[in-house]
């Protein structure tokens, strides 16, 4: 399924290498979030699941802010390493 895109580009540049990390890009959020990114892993080592699953805002108050956090909870994953 085609998911559609992000309107900031830098957030839809965060998605992508999200993407390209194997992380699940998920849109058709609701209230401010534009969707949401799922860990592959989702293992109890993990972080206890605590960023397996983070919501990616629609309209940020910084977008690139709003990247760079996302780029790191996806290049912090432990299960990863």
């Amino acid at each position: 399924m085609v998911r559609a895109r992000h309107m900031k580009k830098e957030i839809e540049a965060a998605l992508a290498y999200a993407e390209q990390h194997g992380w699940r890009v998920q849109d058709g959020g609701r209230g401010h979030a534009w969707g949401k990114i799922h860990c592959p892993y989702r293992d109890a080592e993990c972080r206890c699941g605590e960023f397996c699953i983070s919501s990616v805002w629609s309209t940020p108050k910084n977008a690139g802010n709003h990247a760079r956090h996302l780029r790191r909870i996806v290049g912090n994953c432990t299960a990863r390493r």
